[in-house]
C-alpha cells in the first residue's frame, strides 16, 4: 500500500527539496526560474535561514515517498532572529550573494538588496505578533488542503512553545494567497507605506484556527 502524503518535521536531506519548492513559488506564487538569473537566492533570503536557525519550527508535506513537496518555516521571536540572520547567516551566503554597492537595477539585485537586509523584518506595527512563517507549495499538491495542515503544525509548534500571535508579510498581488490566509482566520494589519506587500496575522490559539 503506497503511503499517504502528510505533515512531518524538516529534516536535514530536506534542504535540496525546500529550495527547489521557494525558487518554484517565489514569483508572486509562481516559478521564479524564467525571470531570474539566479533564483537561488530566494530561498537564501527567505527559506534556508529558518531551517537553519530554527529548524524545530519548519515542517514539509511529505509527498509519501519521502520527498517534500511543500513547506512551512518561522522564527518564534522575530527580532531575536533577524539577530541571528545577520550574525550566523548571512557570513554563509555572502560570498555567492555579495551586497549591492548601488542601488539595485536588477530582479536578482533587488531581492540579493533584501538579504542583506534582514531588518526590514523588524515593522513597529506588527510586534503583537512576535512570530513569523513563510509557507510555500508546489502547485500540483495545492488547494488539497495540505497548506491548512502545515499551516496547523506550525501553529501547534508555536503555540506549545507560548507564542501568542504570529505574522506574514506577502506580496499584495498574490491575490490566491490572500485568500488562502483569509481563510485561515489571517487579518490584515494596518503598516503605512508598505509598498507592494501587505501584512497579515493572527492568534496560534486553536480557536481562531
Amino acid at each position: 500500500m503506497t503511503p499517504s502524503p502528510a505533515v512531518r518535521p524538516y529534516r536535514p536531506e530536506d534542504r535540496d527539496a525546500l529550495e527547489e519548492i521557494c525558487v518554484r513559488t517565489a514569483h508572486v506564487g509562481q516559478d521564479s526560474r524564467p525571470h531570474y538569473q539566479d533564483p537561488g537566492v530566494f530561498p537564501a533570503a527567505f527559506a534556508t535561514p529558518y531551517v537553519h536557525l530554527e529548524p524545530e519550527l519548519a515542517f514539509v508535506l511529505d509527498d509519501g515517498e519521502g520527498r517534500a513537496v511543500g513547506y512551512v518555516v518561522g522564527a518564534a521571536d522575530t527580532p531575536r532572529f533577524v539577530e541571528d540572520y545577520r550574525a550566523k547567516w548571512l557570513p554563509l551566503v555572502a560570498d555567492r550573494y555579495p551586497e549591492p554597492r548601488h542601488e539595485p537595477r536588477t530582479p536578482d539585485e533587488e531581492i540579493v538588496a533584501l538579504l542583506h537586509r534582514p531588518e526590514r523584518m523588524l515593522v513597529p506595527e506588527v510586534a503583537a505578533y512576535p512570530a513569523h512563517l513563510h509557507i510555500d507549495l508546489l502547485p500540483r499538491w495545492q488547494g488539497r488542503g495540505y497548506g491548512r495542515a502545515l499551516m496547523k503544525a506550525l501553529l501547534n509548534a508555536l503555540h506549545e512553545r507560548g507564542v501568542a500571535a504570529v505574522h506574514l508579510c506577502m506580496l499584495t498581488a498574490n491575490t490566491p494567497a490572500r485568500a488562502f490566509y483569509d481563510r485561515l482566520g489571517f487579518h490584515e494589519i494596518a503598516v503605512p507605506d508598505a509598498g507592494p506587500v501587505t501584512y497579515l496575522g493572527r492568534s496560534t490559539a486553536e480557536e481562531s484556527r
